[in-house]
């Protein structure tokens, strides 16, 4: 797997799912709506950690700077 998630997206990701975090035990979001921007908060601290999304790889984009310095 090449990284292809840069810091600035990395960080803007993982406050991303603190957020949902935040919401969801303050109870400001509950259910459906819960569930499914938990699963998308997994998903950003996944491909925060990893620093790889693999829908960037399907569309070839890249926020990594030493990917687009290739």
């Amino acid at each position: 797997m090449k990284k292809n998630v840069g810091t600035i997206d990395r960080v803007f990701r993982a406050s991303a799912a603190v957020l949902v975090l935040i919401l969801y035990l303050t109870k400001t979001i509950e259910g459906g709506t819960a569930l499914l921007l938990g699963l998308m908060a997994v998903g950003f601290i996944f491909t925060s950690a990893t620093r790889f999304c693999p829908c960037y790889t399907r569309f070839n984009i890249s926020t990594s700077k030493k990917q687009a310095e290739e």
